[in-house]
């Protein structure tokens, strides 16, 4: 069966195995949060860690002494990611609590969660309709997803140390992440130990605010709800309106967080080691410190001199305060592809959308949680284009594109234009197919919750603009054939595209 392909499926299918099999772990942390609010859907992770384990050890079988190359690596992470979406559904379907329940609906959810996308198409999002246990599932698939399934495996399985960087490059591809060690064990392992870190600390400073007085609702178990989600850049929230539930203060706590979470983290780790100037030396750094910053200021002024105003808090224009802090709030969360919101910003001005939907394009840097097209991406694009302009001038010189010193190889440069390119024409297809399917169904979709619906998916953000698709509004109402359209994008988007669509080509399998 296998013999004229020039990919070992069976090694890749085991260590998809062995992934999937190490995943079922994570399961133990909602069965512990069962356990400590009286059992409820206990049987439910019992029974979805059983079954993930059984799959998982039985593709291991296989080929118990995989020995994967670059080939390989593609289909052990477009696969990984897309079983660790199935298995991960189990929980709402056997759980059985509304809308959630239905399958596909499921697979959206998880798929959305591990893809740190944010988009739900859960009702009545409340420990009143939904357990302790699967709501803390539903914010770790975005914690274990954050930094990224192979990073994780890469770190703490021994095994995974042979091939374990053409995993990690199959992961996140592209601009990759520098290596912090000769070894790729240890690089794996400094960037979660930075990830685990800020986390924590997060969970830490959330707390202290709820004993201190200042945030009544930020009980512990919304404080670790919210750190498994803001660091990987994820945006899911056991609260309905998300973190327009908590005061002011708790609002302001989030921004240098959800900033961190869209920063290099091997530039925190070097941080982390006594060298903060990192920060500064690095250029995707500044332009992402630059672009938060404008945006957010820009931001701040179309809301003050607005006339927007909120039930819960009152007038937002004319107040300084409330127009900055819901500016910065959503502008560093879309930015970054993380999708909390601190009010209704589907209430916003036109001019003010516009903003949003301009950060959209942004995302994080990278080797950060975020999503979108990446800073590193756009800033090669301008160097090149400032090159362009200067050789059209001077035909006779010679001027290499740099980053942090460094000359990028041309081939690098066509790979970023080609991902460009295609990430641009994957999202008008989006936008063409969601119209269409909404339009064959007679259903009320506006173009702007299409254009939204797309790039939000396709760029793992979440939330969209508009009634249907905004922060307050959710992906549910969206035919079966869109969801799995955007279930498709959610998997390639966190992936970066090309590991999944070269699985596509004839080339990769026999060439």
């Amino acid at each position: 069966m296998y013999g004229y392909l020039r990919v070992d499926v069976r090694a890749g299918l085991s260590l998809v195995g062995t992934l999937t099999a190490a995943l079922s772990v994570a399961y133990v942390v909602p069965i512990v949060v069962a356990l400590t609010h009286g059992g409820e859907d206990l049987w439910v992770f019992v029974a979805t860690l059983v079954a993930t384990a059984a799959f998982g050890l039985s593709l291991r079988q296989l080929d118990p002494h995989p020995d994967p190359g670059a080939r390989e690596a593609f289909m052990v992470v477009a696969l990984t990611w897309l079983f660790a979406a199935v298995f991960g559904a189990l929980p709402y379907v056997l759980a059985g609590d509304g809308a959630i329940a239905q399958p596909v609906n499921a697979f959206f959810e998880s798929m959305s969660g591990f893809t740190t996308t944010g988009a739900t198409v859960m009702d009545n999002i409340s420990l009143d309709h939904h357990s302790h246990a699967v709501l803390m599932w539903r914010q770790l698939t975005q914690w274990l997803g954050g930094m990224g399934i192979i990073v994780l495996a890469v770190a703490i399985l021994s095994e995974m140390a042979v091939g374990g960087a053409q995993l990690m490059r199959a992961e996140t591809p592209g601009p990759g992440v520098s290596k912090l060690t000769p070894h790729i064990a240890r690089t794996a392992r400094a960037l979660w130990l930075a990830y685990v870190f800020f986390t924590v600390l997060f969970i830490v400073l959330l707390y202290a605010l709820q004993v201190l007085g200042f945030a009544e609702n930020m009980t512990l178990y919304n404080a670790i709800a919210h750190g498994f989600t803001t660091l990987p850049t994820g945006g899911f929230s056991p609260e309905a309106r998300s973190i327009e539930a908590f005061t002011p203060i708790v609002q302001w706590l989030f921004v240098p967080f959800l900033f961190i979470a869209g920063v290099n983290f091997v530039l925190w780790w070097y941080v982390l080691t006594g060298d903060p100037w990192s920060l500064l030396r690095d250029a995707e750094f500044r332009l992402y410190l630059g672009a938060v910053t404008v945006l957010s200021l820009v931001a701040t002024l179309v809301l003050f001199f607005s006339a927007l105003e909120t039930p819960e808090t009152g007038m937002v224009g004319g107040h300084i305060e409330r127009s900055l802090r819901y500016a910065v709030f959503q502008i560093t969360s879309i930015t970054n592809s993380t999708g909390y919101a601190n009010m209704d910003f589907d209430a916003w001005s036109g001019p003010a959308k516009g903003i949003l939907l301009f950060a959209m394009f942004v995302g994080g840097s990278t080797g950060s949680t975020g999503g979108g097209v990446k800073i590193l991406r756009w800033l090669v694009i301008l160097k090149t284009l400032r090159r362009e302009l200067f050789t059209t001038v001077h035909p006779e010189a010679v001027r290499p594109v740099r980053m942090n010193g460094r000359v990028l190889n041309e081939e690098a440069v066509r790979g970023i234009y080609a991902f460009t390119l295609l990430y641009i024409v994957l999202f008008f297809v989006g936008v063409a197919l969601l119209a269409a399917d909404a339009a064959r169904l007679g259903l009320d979709v506006s173009l702007l919750d299409v254009l939204s619906a797309s790039i939000a998916t396709l760029g793992n953000i979440g939330p969209g603009l508009g009634e249907v698709t905004g922060p307050m509004g959710g992906y549910g109402s969206f035919p079966t054939t869109s969801k799995f359209l955007m279930i498709l994008y959610m998997w390639i988007g966190r992936l970066e595209i090309f590991p999944v669509l070269v699985l596509l080509t004839k080339a990769y399998w026999r060439s």
